[in-house]
């Protein structure tokens, strides 16, 4: 593959949802190992036809360009297929989709179950995704992923993850993930898992009403989901959310300086119909504003971290050293 010197070139796309989209001028790209293009001016047409020409356990970045389209594939990035990053042309036009539900039957006539419902699989070890809109077409009929994370160092900046219930699966027990400007849409449950995963800056788009997150950290893990600086925002009804519910007794989510819609409940959060969990989830904030941060109301098994607690939330310590933001040029995305 060729590897010539890598320069970006970022300018705005347009502004959808309150983000900040971005486009890639293709013409001012000098480095890429892959192209994907649906009219086939690209070196494949398809992402999967990409993903497997990448050589198996590669120890060095594959870049994958993935031109303006919508690809409908279901998607799989095996755990032999590491270092891979995906850039897309423009968030908005750039559309990886599929339309699998938990309860639609496969071949055999068995159910797909939620994890076999997913558009995209990433199992491979840090993978990196730009400028990628995610998303599952199958609508309001339960459990459908548009994206399912299980690889390690797990990084998406500026992608759109779209769909209703469980649209985002965290699913690697021990995978460190983290989201950067991105913009996540769902109902109940939408973003779900058992990883540890941080989301700076992003925007929660809550329809309907539901639960935003439903974390099944292990008891093993001190960090689960841990949202900072983001905005849960949405046309869902006024005080018809919770911020999250323990899938698993040992759940763990962490809003801090972020602001509150109103269609946050004031109590915050729920027990998932189990006062045994009261005594092992782990819910908390840190100086929540907007018309949803309501401390005083809040249950009372739930925290509000003080000036020495939020400091054990940096990014080196709940990544345990890794360091995600290495390569971003953050104010490309203000």
């Amino acid at each position: 593959m060729r590897s010539i010197s890598l320069l970006l070139v970022l300018f705005y796309c347009s502004i959808v949802n309150a983000s900040k989209p971005i486009t890639l001028n293709p013409q001012l790209i000098t480095q890429y190992n892959i192209t994907v293009a649906a009219d086939g001016s690209g070196t494949y047409k398809t992402v999967q036809e990409a993903i497997n020409a990448v050589p198996d356990f590669r120890k060095v970045t594959t870049t994958i360009f993935i031109k303006k389209g919508v690809y409908k594939e279901k998607l799989n990035l095996s755990t032999s297929k590491h270092f891979i990053k995906i850039i897309g042309e423009c968030v908005e036009k750039t559309i990886l989709t599929y339309d699998d539900w938990a309860q639609k039957k496969n071949i055999f006539g068995e159910e797909k179950g939620t994890s076999g419902s997913s558009s995209f699989y990433i199992y491979g070890n840090s993978f990196t995704a730009e400028n990628i809109t995610f998303q599952n077409t199958a609508g309001p009929v339960g459990q459908a992923v548009a994206l399912f994370v299980a690889g390690d160092k797990a990084k998406f900046i500026n992608c759109r993850m779209l769909g209703f219930q469980d649209t985002l699966y965290t699913y690697g027990y021990a995978s460190r993930q983290y989201y950067y400007n991105c913009y996540i849409e769902g109902t109940v449950d939408f973003i779900f898992g058992s990883s540890t995963a941080v989301f700076e800056e992003c925007e929660i788009f809550c329809k309907k009403s539901g639960y935003i997150t439903a974390s099944s950290s292990p008891d093993t893990s001190k960090y689960g989901y841990v949202f900072i600086n983001s905005k849960i925002t949405g046309n869902a009804p006024k005080n018809s959310y919770h911020l999250g519910r323990p899938w698993r007794p040992y759940s763990k989510s962490v809003f801090i300086n972020c602001e509150l819609g109103e269609m946050i409940k004031p109590v915050g959060w729920n027990n998932w119909g189990k006062e045994s969990n009261e005594k092992t989830a782990f819910y908390a904030e840190y100086k929540s504003t907007g018309p949803g941060a309501n401390a005083k109301s809040r249950v009372t098994w739930s925290h509000q971290l003080d000036e020495i607690t939020v400091k054990e939330y940096t990014l080196e310590k709940i990544f345990n050293g890794w360091n995600p933001i290495e390569g971003i040029n953050k104010t490309s995305y203000k």
